[in-house]
């Protein structure tokens, strides 16, 4: 029995349902207190691998990585501040962001100025807890709304963060779905941040469902699924893959797709790749909002992939843009605010995107000279059937016109402006009556 095929995947994908589940899975991994290396990272990876088997790998204290170390490991047990009535007024156990991730032990007296100079606020969101990191510089930090902060009265606080900066290990997971050729496309998310459920859950969400569904499937390119730390560890997963970089031709990074917002695309550096043509044709087909922005050196993972040394062929899918919304590395990145039909919505999406890298190829007309007479062949009669017969017949001559050896089926798509799987589809019925013929190689 022959493996099922990525079309008819994405014919009985159940959007709803599946967001749902991710929704769910993301629910599960949100109490746990994450941040670059230690527990909360590892009890992440375990949780995934539960669904999808994932290598783990650690690397030690002290490697180094590129022009960065990897640093000593951060665990943290316990944290809470105490007001001068004895009244908790900070717990780690209530909200993981109350801690500044990586701070160093302490447990001391202070009055409330001394506090104040370790304590962050958000003035202009004075609901909202912030999350602050300080993986590089040793300190420590206590975050609380600004409201609570100011009904804070004088006096005597206590305050204990019960962590520890031991030699240890950076820990990432990765997957393969193996495909039938040498190519690969890399899908990377970050696993580094507390309870944030967009910047951070949604696109582990997304990248262990779409694992999910393309395990067992029919493919031609391998994808290469990473789970990592930000910045540190794509950077160590970068120099451990050094000399294998050249397989992949065409990769994303998954963040910030579980809000409301339409999606936004940010291309790779090179700006014109296939994945970047791809991602924008899926969304412009979509018929739905999307923005589309050049590459710049500042964001995810994609900057250390496009850097210039590597410069992959490596874009971010998101929604709305990362620090142009209120909720982003605030308390109020909770679950409530990623929605199950957003992430049903985003894997649909990233399946699409898949479709195109799976399909796209060349072909060459074998019958160029002048239009070949279609309806003597049946082929006005072979999409008769079609949902949109006019756009079905207008695929056909266009994949004729086109497959010149030159143009890709992506190409054809866009010059058309049809759905992919529309053109795809054309190539396919004009192969099957050989007026076509895939180029070698392509």
């Amino acid at each position: 029995m022959s493996a099922p095929s990525l079309n008819e995947l994405r014919a009985k994908l159940d959007v709803d349902r599946a967001g749902e589940l991710m929704h769910a899975f993301a629910s599960e991994l949100f109490p746990i207190c994450r941040s670059i290396t230690g527990a909360g990272v590892r009890e992440t990876l375990r949780r995934i691998s539960d669904r999808i088997s994932l290598d783990v790998h650690e690397v030690p204290t002290g490697t180094p990585v590129l022009d960065w170390v990897v640093p000593q490991e951060w665990n943290i047990d316990a944290a809470w501040v105490n007001d001068p009535s004895g009244k908790r007024v900070v717990d780690l156990r209530e909200n993981n962001l109350h801690v500044v991730s990586y701070s160093e032990p302490v447990h001391a007296h202070m009055t409330r100025a001394e506090l104040a100079r370790h304590v962050f606020t958000l003035p202009d969101r004075p609901q909202y807890v912030p999350y602050r990191t300080s993986y590089y510089e040793r300190s420590w930090g206590i975050c609380m709304t600004h409201e609570q902060f100011e009904g804070l009265p004088e006096g005597d606080y206590e305050v204990c963060i019960d962590a520890r900066l031991d030699d240890g290990a950076l820990t990432y997971g990765e997957v393969v779905i193996e495909g039938d050729g040498p190519e690969e496309v890399l899908l990377s998310c970050h696993v580094c941040h507390p309870s944030l459920a967009n910047d951070n859950l949604s696109g582990i969400a997304l990248a262990t469902f779409a694992s999910e569904a393309l395990r067992g499937l029919a493919l031609r390119h391998s994808y290469r699924f990473v789970f990592i730390p930000g910045t540190i560890g794509s950077i160590s997963w970068l120099a451990a893959n050094e000399r294998n970089l050249s397989r992949i031709t065409a990769g994303l990074v998954l963040s910030g797709v579980g809000d409301r917002g339409p999606f936004t695309y940010k291309r790779s550096r090179r700006g014109d790749t296939t994945i970047d043509r791809a991602v924008e044709h899926v969304l412009r087909m979509a018929q739905q909002p999307f923005d589309v922005f050049d590459f710049s050196p500042y964001g995810y993972d994609e900057r250390q992939y496009c850097s210039p040394g590597f410069d992959l062929p490596v874009g971010r899918l998101s929604r709305s843009p990362h620090g142009e919304y209120p909720e982003y590395h605030t308390s109020a990145d909770d679950l409530a605010f990623i929605t199950p039909a957003a992430l049903g919505d985003a894997l649909s999406t990233l399946l699409a995107v898949i479709d195109v890298l799976e399909h796209d190829r060349r072909y060459q007309n074998l019958n160029p000279k002048g239009e070949p007479q279609l309806g003597r062949r049946g082929l006005y009669r072979a999409v008769g059937g079609a949902v949109d017969r006019r756009s079905a017949e207008m695929a056909l001559l266009w994949v004729l016109n086109l497959s010149d050896g030159e143009h890709s089926l992506l190409d054809i798509a866009a010059s058309a402006a049809l759905p992919f799987d529309v053109v795809r589809d054309a190539a396919s019925t004009l192969e099957e009556h050989e007026l076509l013929a895939p180029v070698a190689g392509a």
